[in-house]
């Protein structure tokens, strides 16, 4: 539905949860459309995502927050409310590998993920040509060592004028520092070409040849501080053999990666990730 209005719960695990959130909806004559929830025993944790059609809400949804904070408080909520029709703002940064990037200005063209791109930002010009036949800026930031606090300065600088929701790294070479990811805690997706906590940092595709693994992944994550360490939101594998060489493990793995960003990219835009400690819950 297109104007319909997505909840995202967390709160301690105890009974009346549901019922009251179902029936706060009820009573302001909302319509609940789909419904799911998750409860981890070990934190005892309750998180809960909920859709439901406000059309007929009698009170508008910028008051929710008076309306619903009775509730919250009963039940020492967390909570986020999400317009189905808002579509965010997504920066993406790339460095010369093409396909992760392409693979998304295709679905965002094909209407598949419902965001504004309104930048596209890289450390090289390899890539202007697909963002010029796409319609969106792309601005070359080049990184090095010596130069990189003003590199990101100037990136952040970009940043602030187009107001982003979210940041996508689409296979960007360069480690961001701390201080650049405090400007978006855990509004950075990356996509990093192994399965995850397996082969951290570079040439994780080397690594795994080298150690003779069956199986190569690519993972998509939130990036925090620590080095591919963040929150994960998804994960793919492809099988592999002993015939295979490091060539053919990129070329295997570079169809996981963009399958994998992309689903990720769309969860997060619909809302529908959950984030507890160092996980997530993707609700379907």
């Amino acid at each position: 539905m297109k104007n319909s209005a997505i909840l995202l719960v967390s709160c301690p695990d105890r009974k009346g949860v549901v019922a009251k959130i179902a029936d706060f909806i009820f009573r302001h004559n909302g319509n609940i459309l789909f419904a799911d929830e998750h409860g981890d025993a070990e934190s005892n944790l309750f998180l809960m995502r909920v859709e439901f059609d406000p059309s007929e809400f009698d009170f508008p949804l910028s008051d929710f927050s008076r309306h619903f904070g009775t509730v919250a408080s009963e039940f020492q909520m967390q909570y986020r409310l999400a317009l189905s029709n808002y579509r965010p703002r997504m920066v993406i940064l790339v460095s010369k590998y093409d396909h992760c990037l392409v693979d998304l200005l295709y679905r965002h063209r094909s209407g598949e993920l419902a965001c504004d791109i309104p930048l596209i930002v890289s450390n090289h010009p390899d890539n202007e040509s697909v963002a010029n036949f796409y319609r969106i800026p792309y601005v070359v930031v080049p990184l090095d060592k010596e130069k990189r606090r003003t590199a990101e300065q100037q990136m952040l600088s970009l940043l602030s004028e187009q107001n982003p929701d979210f940041l996508v790294l689409a296979r960007y070479m360069q480690i961001l520092s701390n201080d650049f990811v405090s400007h978006y805690p855990y509004r950075i997706i990356n996509i990093h070409h192994s399965f995850l906590p397996a082969f951290v940092g570079s040439k994780p595709y080397h690594q795994a040849f080298s150690r003779g693994v069956k199986l190569i992944g690519a993972t998509s994550h939130y990036v925090t501080e620590v080095l591919d360490d963040g929150p994960i939101i998804e994960q793919d594998v492809v099988r592999i053999s002993h015939r295979d060489t490091v060539e053919t493990l990129i070329e295997k793995g570079r169809d996981l990666e963009k399958v994998v960003l992309s689903r990720a990219v769309r969860w997060h835009i619909e809302n529908r990730v959950l984030l507890y400690g160092n996980k997530t819950v993707v609700f379907d």
